[in-house]
């Protein structure tokens, strides 16, 4: 074990009590709250009312503008028309007036002129009234605010007047004064709406006095209808008022330009953006605080309780914190070099880099929580050019090509090709970054556009670059078995594959099924079929030392084993596993194809010789001719078994059906079960069904039924013919 495993070991030891835990995330909380203090910092500024501006000002908040703002509510009060109403009951108040009027006129009419048959009673006889007497009478009918608006000659004219003419009269001015009462008339208007009334009347086909009457009583009945309503004028004032939209100062407005004058408007929108505030505040920091407080109480727990394995644990969380610390010192420093030159620099932040190395490390889960932690902090970090404190563009940018890199590094056969998928990270994140622009509308030259593409080009570049120089150190310093690792291994120049091929073919080809079969079932129930498919490839490279004494390499040489003792047979065959272990630790292997290599036949019982050495001495104990173990303890380990021995099963068999096969499959991994084999491995009862399946499947695919050629005799005479 190197010095960095030992390193990594040590802490790891540490971190089994919870008082490190805790202690690591207030570190990696303090770190962050470090790195992202001065970019909540606020901004304080030189200005002074009636000198230029030394610097452009935008506001780094939205805050309403209230003095504006009730300008322009007063602006628009002003611009209000008033509100004048029409009074309908007027009109139908003055014709009323008029036909009451004319009414009583009648009614004097007919009281003091007494008709024919009344004349012969003396008693009943009334004299005939004077006119100055009717009009008396007729005014007293009347109200005294009638008479005094009535000329006197108008009294004369409707007594004088008999009653067809006074009808007459009647309608035609109530017509007249109907019509125009109708319309709306102001104050200004009455005169111009009498003059009409006169027009009107102009027409009646009766005497001039009772004419006259008519025009006197016309006139003296239009009157203003229209008037100011005081009211509806404040309804709609504020209505208006209500709808004028608060003015405020935009986050990333520009207040004042650089060399601008700070008149009082600039000046007073300073003070209300906060500019001119002296008192220090306390609130972006707290802010901060509670923020990555959040975060970090979100991945203890995750940590804490999600978690089960507890080496797994540890090794998970101590890869989170240092890809975390690097992402966050690189983004730090990509963000101190954009501020410095005064570009947008921050494009080429390799953000996807933490995607890959969690999703190749660890797992999917983690990769998307990480890139979405780093993009949360990178609104943060990269808001030099933007007002406020958070660049949201920039933390879309961080999400959005940490998720791409993830999903692009889930296709298959894309773990081995780091480099390929940056390449591609690089294409999307510049469709990206343009989209960004675009939905901005920001004008750019195309110069600035050839910029933003390479930063985005070398963003996803780098990204797989760093990524596949700093994974060999991971892996040394945590002894993590990667899928490019496992490629790596996987090569047929691999100098121990080399050596099973020339020295055991017959072995090489058994391994070559074996991690067929294992891949298929293992990638069935979910589980690593690359690592199956490598273990297999070496788990019977124990077999090496002496080929010859397994059956697989004896093509048709004499079986050395019916020249042997059992008990000399069985150290031969049990050495294999035990051989194997030692030889892929000296060649520096991973633990887990060690562990395959050493478990693929647990404590498993040597049936054939144990049977033969039972028949020569029946005192032989069982547990003399079983495998040392220990039993799998990986899912991975319990397959490669299964199909180690079905394998060599099948192999075995002359006519192979789906059936037999099938059958053979079933109580190989009966025998297995019964015999306690996976007892220390959490494969259940449903995985092994769904491993049986998978195992019949690729075994039927192998020795499916083949069309029976002819003889070569018998070939011939048919071509003949």
């Amino acid at each position: 074990m190197n010095r960095i495993q030992k390193f990594f070991t040590q802490i790891k030891g540490l971190l089994v009590h919870r008082f490190f835990q805790v202690l690591l995330f207030i570190m990696l909380g303090l770190f962050a709250y470090g790195l992202m203090f001065s970019n909540v910092k606020p901004e304080r500024v030189q200005v002074e009312l009636f000198k230029p501006a030394e610097q452009t000002i935008r506001s780094t908040k939205t805050v309403e503008d209230t003095y504006k703002t009730e300008q322009e509510k007063e602006e628009i009060s002003k611009q209000v028309a008033d509100v004048y109403s029409l009074k309908k009951e007027y009109a139908k108040n003055k014709v009323d007036l008029i036909s009451s009027i004319f009414d009583s006129a009648i009614e004097v009419n007919k009281e003091t002129d007494p008709d024919e048959d009344h004349k012969e009673d003396e008693d009943k006889k009334e004299t005939v009234k004077t006119d100055a007497q009717k009009v008396s009478i007729l005014k007293e009918k009347l109200t005294d605010e009638v008479n005094k608006n009535i000329e006197e000659s108008v009294f004369l004219a409707l007594v004088q007047a008999d009653e067809d003419e006074l009808k007459i009269a009647k309608d035609s001015t109530i017509t007249a004064v109907n019509n125009v009462m109708s319309s709306r008339i102001a104050a200004s208007d009455v005169e111009n709406a009498k003059k009409k009334v006169v027009e009107e009347l102009g027409y009646m086909s009766i005497s001039g006095d009772m004419k006259k009457a008519s025009t006197s009583l016309a006139r003296t009945a239009i009157i203003q209808n229209v008037f100011f309503d005081k009211d509806k004028t404040e309804e709609q004032r504020r209505k208006a008022v209500e709808s004028v939209e608060p003015i405020r100062i935009l986050q990333g407005q520009i207040i004042v330009e650089e060399n601008q004058l700070v008149d009082r408007d600039v000046y007073r929108q300073l003070e209300l953006a906060g500019f001119l505030n002296t008192e220090s505040t306390i609130y972006p920091y707290i802010g901060l605080l509670l923020f990555i407080f959040l975060t970090f109480a979100a991945f203890y727990y995750y940590f804490y309780y999600s978690v089960s394995k507890k080496d797994n644990k540890y090794n998970q969380l101590l890869i989170f914190s240092l890809v975390f610390i690097l992402s966050m010192a690189t983004m730090k420093t990509v963000s101190i070099l954009a501020d410095l030159r005064n570009s947008n620099l921050e494009y080429i932040f390799p953000g996807a880099m933490a995607a890959m190395l969690i999703k190749i490390l660890l797992n999917d889960r983690l990769a998307v929580a990480m890139i979405i932690l780093l993009g949360s902090y990178g609104t943060i970090i990269f808001n030099g050019d933007t007002p406020g404190n958070l660049d949201f563009s920039m933390g879309l940018y961080i999400i959005f090509g940490g998720l791409t890199a993830i999903i692009i590094l889930s296709r298959p056969n894309f773990k081995s090709k780091v480099l390929v998928a940056g390449l591609l990270l690089s294409l999307i994140n510049m469709a990206f970054v343009f989209s960004l622009i675009f939905i901005m509308d920001s004008h750019y030259t195309r110069m600035e556009y050839l910029y933003y593409a390479s930063a985005a080009i070398g963003s996803g570049v780098g990204a797989a670059v760093l990524t596949m120089g700093l994974l060999p150190f991971f892996e040394a310093g945590f002894g993590i078995l990667s899928s490019i690792k496992l490629i790596e291994l996987a090569n047929p120049n691999h100098p121990l594959l080399r050596k099973i091929l020339i020295e055991a073919p017959g072995t090489y080809h058994h391994s070559v099924m074996v991690a067929n079969l294992a891949e298929s079932a293992c990638e069935a129930i979910g589980s690593n079929g690359l690592l199956a498919r490598v273990g297999s490839y070496y788990h019977d490279i124990g077999k090496t030392k002496r080929p010859h004494f397994f059956i697989e390499n004896q093509m048709s040489e004499e079986n050395p084993h019916d020249r042997l003792q059992p008990d000399t047979s069985r150290d031969i065959i049990i050495a294999h596993a035990v051989d194997g272990g030692e030889m892929l630790r000296s060649h520096k292997f991973p633990k887990e194809i060690v562990d395959i290599a050493e478990q693929h036949h647990g404590t498993t019982l040597l049936k054939f010789f144990y049977h033969k050495a039972k028949k020569q001495d029946e005192s032989t104990l069982e547990a003399a001719y079983r495998y040392p173990g220990p039993r799998a303890i990986m899912k991975e380990v319990a397959v490669i078994g299964i199909a180690d021995s079905v394998e060599a099963a099948v192999r075995s068999m002359k006519h192979p059906t789906p059936e037999k096969i099938e059958e053979l499959v079933s109580f190989i991994i009966q025998d297995r079960i019964s015999d306690g084999q996976f007892d220390e491995c959490d494969i259940t009862m449903r995985e092994l069904s769904i491993v049986k399946h998978s195992l019949c499947e690729s075994l039927n695919g192998i020795f499916h039924s083949r069309i029976e050629y002819p003889e070569p005799d018998k070939l011939g005479q048919k071509v003949k013919e």
